[in-house]
């Protein structure tokens, strides 16, 4: 294979809006595994699994929404995505002691490599990257 070949593996699951987010975790965690990464990069597999909950909140609670969670391991990156139908587009807020909510994208901005906002035709898709550390 040549260096410009691409070689991935993925998975994809949809999580209903009445869904509990512990599913998607156990879910995302159960891959994980299948990837070695809770032994190989403990660390990492807590990033992930916060930023999925994280994620999958955000198209439950603010997009009134199911989401679609796919994880995709291209041996340099692992691509967290969650789409819902909601086109508004995420932003990290800093803390605040006057809400309660408001931390979930300054989290997943603080965990992963790095993430962005894809607009689609039906709503949009977050999509976070993350590097196992060497």
């Amino acid at each position: 294979m040549d260096e410009t070949s691409l070689r991935a593996v993925g998975w994809a699951r949809s999580l209903p809006l009445d869904s509990e987010v512990k599913a998607a975790r156990d879910w995302a965690r159960a891959h994980l595994e299948a990837l070695g990464w809770t032994t190989t990069a403990p660390e990492t597999v807590d990033a992930v699994l916060l930023t999925v909950s994280e994620l999958v909140t955000n198209a439950h609670r603010h997009a009134h929404s199911s989401a679609q969670l796919i994880l995709t391991w291209d041996n340099r990156c692992l691509h967290i995505a969650v789409h819902d139908a909601s086109s508004e587009v995420p932003a990290p807020r800093e803390p605040s002691t006057d809400r309660l909510g408001g931390r979930g994208m300054f989290l997943v901005d603080a965990l992963a490599d790095s993430w962005e906002t894809r607009p689609c035709p039906h709503g949009k898709t977050v999509v976070a990257c993350f590097r196992p550390a060497a």
